[in-house]
């Protein structure tokens, strides 16, 4: 009997914790790191491995992945996924306004951890003799700049252009990892109640979010969860790897 194995990032809440029921009730062995455990309901046949940590200081986390992985017996596994999905908001307000300390923290679990877990990730699975993923959870504002906004835009910027990098390098060797960095479309979840909530003298999109609310244009967690990861698990996923959901 053969298992599929997820690491998940930031599986407390909203679409983190919608991917992680939904691998559970398919059957994956799943571990999950966020700051703080989530209520999961493990199916029959699957794990579940729950780490309890801090993105914001991400070296130690892949350190402890990376030897995680190392001392995994891989019999029995069919695949390995790693879903880079913890991110966060930092003030919403113009850069010169938000402190050193704000930026620091969301560009560390933005765009510092996705790219540690990655490489930590890809060395010690290099020589698995199964098919390997990576999936960024990017966002469309990392492929148009928003006003108040500039680490959130700047971190999924670069987890786009982390994993075109990747992409290539992976290519060039004969059992490579396949990446996406994915939008996962606009979805309702805490964020957006942050965004709706900003002052819109510092935040001048902010009715715009008001908006995507009101016409129900917000996909529930569980509906944005689906579209994920039916994107991750089809045959041509890394053919290119920068997508978006509402493209396919």
């Amino acid at each position: 009997m053969t298992t599929h194995l997820t690491i998940l990032t930031g599986a407390s809440r909203g679409l983190g914790l919608a991917m992680a029921q939904q691998r559970l009730a398919a059957g994956h062995r799943l571990l999950t790191i966020s700051r703080r455990p989530a209520e999961l309901a493990v199916a029959a046949g699957a794990g579940l491995e729950q780490w309890s940590a801090d993105l914001a200081d991400p070296a130690p986390v892949a350190t402890r992945l990376e030897d995680w992985l190392g001392a995994l017996a891989v019999a029995g596994l069919a695949s390995a996924t790693l879903i880079n999905n913890a991110g966060v908001v930092s003030q919403l307000a113009p850069l010169g306004t938000v402190s050193n300390a704000d930026l620091s923290h969301a560009l560390r679990v933005g765009l510092e951890a996705p790219t540690l877990l990655t490489a930590a990730f890809l060395r010690a699975t290099a020589r698995w003799p199964l098919p390997r993923k990576v999936l960024l959870i990017s966002s469309g504002l990392g492929r148009r700049a928003m006003a108040g906004s500039a680490s959130y835009c700047a971190a999924k910027a670069g987890l786009d252009h982390l994993a075109r990098a990747v992409a290539l390098e992976q290519a060039a060797l004969p059992h490579g990892a396949r990446i996406v960095a994915l939008a996962p479309g606009v979805i309702d979840t805490d964020m957006q109640v942050q965004l709706r909530s900003a002052d819109p003298a510092l935040f001048p999109e902010r009715e715009r979010f008001v908006g995507l609310q009101t016409a129900g244009q917000l996909d529930s967690p569980a509906q944005a969860a689906a579209k994920v990861l039916r994107t991750l698990d089809r045959a041509d996923f890394g053919a290119n790897p920068v997508a978006d959901v509402r493209d396919a």
